[in-house]
């Protein structure tokens, strides 16, 4: 763990597994941040390094993005294109275990946060880096953001209505991929480092962590040589599971064979269906989807979502609703499982945030600290490094801190 004296912890914190580890944040946008934030949840000293000046990040600081992905965090304002600020940078990096940034490639060699340089000021330092497509390669020089990587990684061609041309998925999902890819590099590194106390560098793209979420359709093609077509809300392979429409809105469902199939003819008042030799089996089903889908419908028009959703799960058929986002957050077991976390926040006042995804028994998952606004810890921070009252004054002065 960091050397760095790091505050007291907050109400609850004691319990946190990273609690006594220091990571500088040095990202931007969402990958990066989402990577940190995973570290941040569980009770690291997360101390953002924010660029002075009007960036893009300070004119978002009230916007719902930004107050949900940076929580539990503290800032500081340096400019690391003063020399003071690359050398303040380099004395937090002396006793930090971890720095996570997303910026391209090039970027990081300029202002002196590149591994050779971070490394050799402390071994034992873990570095986490995401770039669009690579550190090295024919692309490794490009910027990349979320879509770009979703179109080059195959998703949007296998996402949409087929026919309809490619489609993005709803979320920035190679962003939010990217960043838990790296945030379990950097815990991998960090178990590690208490058997050899040598730090690594950890590394991925937006384009590799789209290539790995394509997972078994990707596997369609690197071992069976099938390049997957869109399937729309089907499952690719597997049928009936897929979006049905019923009375009053739509509804997922699964029954693909077996018990599962036969019960689902069943209860839809056709239990003759498996019977019929064109939807017999898997091969036979897939082949005749429209037909099958077509008979499905007409069945589930006759009574509501919930009704549907009651009779079929008591008969062992998994479905579901499909919600809008304000109907999830309404559900009953969304709400069951606190989804959404109070938080206070100076300026947005009582607001609510998702909460981390993941839970581990007896450990609180508490929302500790509101988004921070840029600045402002600086002075708490550049202390707890061991800085003077005076010198902090003359960073501040010479406009390397804000």
């Amino acid at each position: 763990m960091s050397q760095a004296s790091a505050p007291g912890p907050a109400a609850g914190e004691q319990t946190l597994p990273l609690v006594g580890f220091v990571v500088l944040d040095l990202t931007i946008a969402r990958a990066g941040p989402t990577a940190v934030r995973q570290l941040a949840d569980w009770g690291a000293d997360v101390i953002r390094v924010d660029a002075p000046g009007g960036s893009f990040e300070e004119s978002r600081e009230q916007s719902p993005d930004h107050l949900n992905i940076h929580r539990n965090k503290r800032s500081v304002v340096i400019d690391l294109k003063h020399p003071s600020g690359r050398d303040l940078l380099h004395r937090f990096v002396q006793s930090a275990d971890v720095l996570i940034e997303n910026l391209r490639p090039t970027v990081k060699y300029r202002l002196g946060f590149d591994w050779e340089t971070l490394h050799s000021l402390n071994p034992a330092l873990v570095m986490g880096s995401i770039s669009g497509f690579g550190q090295e390669g024919p692309y490794a020089t490009r910027g990349g953001v979320d879509q770009i990587a979703q179109g080059l990684g195959g998703m949007m061609a296998v996402t949409g209505l087929p026919g309809h041309g490619p489609v993005r998925a709803g979320v920035a999902i190679s962003d939010v991929t990217a960043g838990l890819q790296l945030a379990i590099g950097v815990l991998v590194a960090l178990i590690e480092r208490s058997r050899t106390g040598m730090g690594r560098w950890v590394h991925t793209s937006l384009l590799e962590s789209m290539i790995g979420m394509l997972d078994f359709q990707a596997a369609r093609w690197t071992v069976a040589g099938e390049d997957p077509p869109q399937a729309g809300n089907d499952h690719p392979t597997m049928i009936p599971m897929g979006t049905y429409e019923a009375a009053d809105g739509h509804i997922n469902i699964a029954a693909p064979g077996g018990r599962l199939w036969q019960a689902f003819c069943a209860e839809i008042g056709r239990p003759d269906l498996p019977d019929d030799g064109r939807f017999s089996s898997t091969k036979s089903r897939s082949a005749n989807r429209t037909e099958l889908n077509a008979i499905i419908s007409e069945r589930l028009a006759g009574a509501t979502c919930d009704e549907w959703v009651e009779r079929l799960n008591a008969a062992g058929i998994p479905c579901g609703r499909v919600n809008t986002v304000a109907e999830a957050f309404a559900d009953p077991q969304v709400q069951h499982l606190g989804m959404a976390a109070p938080v206070h926040h100076p300026t947005a006042g009582d607001i609510r945030i998702v909460r981390n995804a993941t839970q581990i028994d007896g450990v609180s998952g508490d929302i500790r600290r509101h988004s921070p606004t840029k600045g402002e810890h600086t002075d708490e921070i550049l202390a707890q490094f061991g800085l003077e009252p005076d010198e902090i004054a003359a960073l501040r002065d010479a406009g390397a801190v804000r």
